[in-house]
């Protein structure tokens, strides 16, 4: 294991989480883990690529030195990002399976008990019939969750790479904001939104912004295909920033002309939620509870919207298709998963069907401390209002002038509060 200081994370870090995953791959009786799961291979060696669609693996024996398998072109990453020492590239005519099968036999694990993520989007049904059959002296167990297991809760180090992710949520959202105007087209505000993210030194997120207006907020997942806001609309708007492959998420929503009465008492719904989480959620507390306590404030109202989904889910590393953590813990009925402190939320009481016809959203990511909860972010809640304009279209120039923009910026003042 190579000692370098040039990763996201100290030395003592990769340390400390590859001996927790010892200890649990003892507990398992196993003798090694392939790891297939990018997010998991990111947590424990800072290896990453956009090429995670070949084969990649690394194999962690409970004794000895782990060693990675790769297409041979991403062995740079392993060498220029990572402590990993040990490689078995494959070219792109050979076998990935068949070189993972090798090195299983070369460093003496033929014969052992191996866990392998039988859940991994990476490792498809018919690369672990290979397995199976080529390995037959081998007993092959799934031991799909043991690396979720520690990154469920996150260490310091991590919770300040996400606030590094928040300030690019937070200066994304401040641009699409300001880019939002009757007349501009929603790939002009997702543009916006982008420009806002990375000139804050934000990074390639999992899932790029979404961006609905209209009746188009009723569409779940979809974000811009080239519509032109209309003057009186509300445009959705949800980013998720991303520095070193970890992410926090927001929600907000904008409204061109003058705020509905329903549209009004949706947003104060969404902030009395988030105002409850933040008063009420600590560790000890059930996901279900959480849910509910979320859900229950939703569900209270006389708009004719309802929580569609769950109320939230952990957040931190991602690669795409997905920026969420929620396979591996997500607020939802029914469900005795217990908060702990160090665990990350998008915590989600967005509003769908106000009126029949509109979505809309405010949400918050949180980390759960030892006494209660944070927000990873400093920006006002309230849907910012705008005054209806007809054709001006957007200047992009002019949205993303600033290189940077801190955490602590607000949008637009409103023209109607919870006080109005």
């Amino acid at each position: 294991m190579r000692q370098r200081d040039d990763m996201t994370f100290p030395h003592d870090e990769y340390v400390r989480r590859m001996n927790d995953l010892r200890q649990r791959i003892a507990y398992r009786r196993l003798d090694a883990v392939v790891i297939s799961d990018p997010e998991n291979i990111m947590y424990l060696t800072d290896y990453q690529t956009t090429g995670y669609s070949f084969f990649q693996a690394l194999v962690v024996p409970l004794e000895g030195e782990p060693f990675m398998i790769t297409r041979a072109m991403e062995e740079s990453n392993v060498i220029h990002r990572t402590w990993v020492e040990v490689t078995r590239p494959y070219p792109d005519t050979g076998d990935a399976i068949q070189m993972l099968v090798d090195a299983l036999t070369e460093f003496g694990l033929a014969n052992k008990r191996i866990g392998y993520e039988r859940n991994s989007y990476f490792f498809p049904a018919y690369h672990q019939d290979f397995i199976h059959t080529r390995m037959r002296n081998a007993k092959l167990l799934d031991c799909f969750g043991i690396v979720e297991q520690g990154r469920i809760r996150k260490s310091v180090h991590e919770i300040e790479i996400m606030k590094r992710a928040a300030i690019a949520t937070e200066a994304g959202m401040t641009a699409g904001i300001e880019a939002c105007m009757a007349g501009a087209s929603e790939n002009e505000i997702g543009a916006a939104i982008s420009a806002g993210m990375f000139r804050a030194g934000g990074e390639t997120p999992a899932v790029m912004p979404y961006v609905t207006s209209g009746p188009r907020s009723m569409i779940g997942h979809a974000t811009w295909e080239g519509r032109v806001v209309q003057p009186n609309e509300h445009i959705f708007l949800e980013v998720g920033g991303c520095y070193r492959r970890y992410h926090t998420a927001m929600m907000r929503t904008v409204v061109l002309g003058e705020l509905s009465d329903s549209m009004y008492k949706a947003q104060e719904k969404m902030k009395q939620a988030l105002d409850a989480v933040h008063e009420f959620v600590q560790p000890g507390m059930t996901v279900s509870d959480a849910d509910n306590m979320i859900r229950n404030i939703i569900s209270d109202n006389d708009v004719g919207a309802r929580l569609a989904t769950r109320s939230g889910y952990s957040i931190g590393i991602a690669f795409p298709p997905s920026w969420d953590e929620g396979y591996i813990v997500s607020l939802n009925q029914g469900d005795s998963a217990i908060l702990e402190e160090g665990m990350t939320f998008h915590i989600i009481p967005w509003m769908w069907g106000v009126d029949g016809d509109k979505t809309c959203g405010i949400s918050d990511t949180i980390y759960i401390t030892d006494q209660g909860c944070q927000s990873f972010f400093d920006m006002d809640r309230n849907f910012v209002v705008k005054p209806e304009t007809s054709s001006n279209l957007v200047d992009l120039g002019a949205v993303n002038r600033k290189p940077e923009l801190a955490a602590t910026d607000k949008p637009a003042p409103k023209k109607k509060t919870a006080d109005a």
